[in-house]
């Protein structure tokens, strides 16, 4: 049976990333806050919208890219990554719990000159290749996979 972690966002950054190296293995990690909102309509039939923070974080060649384009808070943001949970214990003895985007993609979509963008203008940068300028277009995505879905788990 094949399995998906796949998380894809577009938002808002809510704080400048913040770049350091890891205390195990030394490697560079980026964390930052995404902001998405979302609309619904309430029991009233009025419409609301309720915003998001995801827990955004990138490691080695991804994190120098974020750190080089002057990414900061306020920019727009596509992400693609996988989502990851992890536990620890505070100083306190308590088991502290925290949920993460583990970036591999992100492309920023803030455009050059409005909302204090990088002079490099858009960006984007996967995992498998080099950073690349945008081609002033929004992310491609696969077709989707042909099949009767009767091997999903629902």
């Amino acid at each position: 049976m094949a399995y998906l972690n796949k998380v894809m966002l577009i938002g808002n950054i809510g704080k400048d990333p913040e770049v350091r190296m890891s205390q195990t293995g030394g490697r560079k990690r980026v964390s930052f806050s995404l902001a998405t909102s979302r609309r619904y309509r309430d029991n009233n039939g009025e419409q609301k919208e309720q915003t998001d923070w995801h827990n955004i974080v990138g490691w080695g060649k991804i994190a120098d890219i974020v750190e080089q384009l002057g990414i900061r808070k306020g920019m727009s943001l596509y992400v693609e990554g996988s989502l990851t949970n992890r536990s620890w214990t505070d100083q306190n003895g308590q088991k502290r719990y925290a949920t993460e985007v583990n970036m591999d993609t992100f492309q920023l979509l803030t455009p050059r000159g409005q909302g204090g963008a990088p002079s490099a203008g858009q960006g984007s940068y996967n995992q498998s290749n080099s950073y690349a300028p945008a081609q002033n277009s929004a992310p491609v995505y696969d077709a989707p996979m042909d099949g009767d879905g009767d091997d999903l788990p629902f």
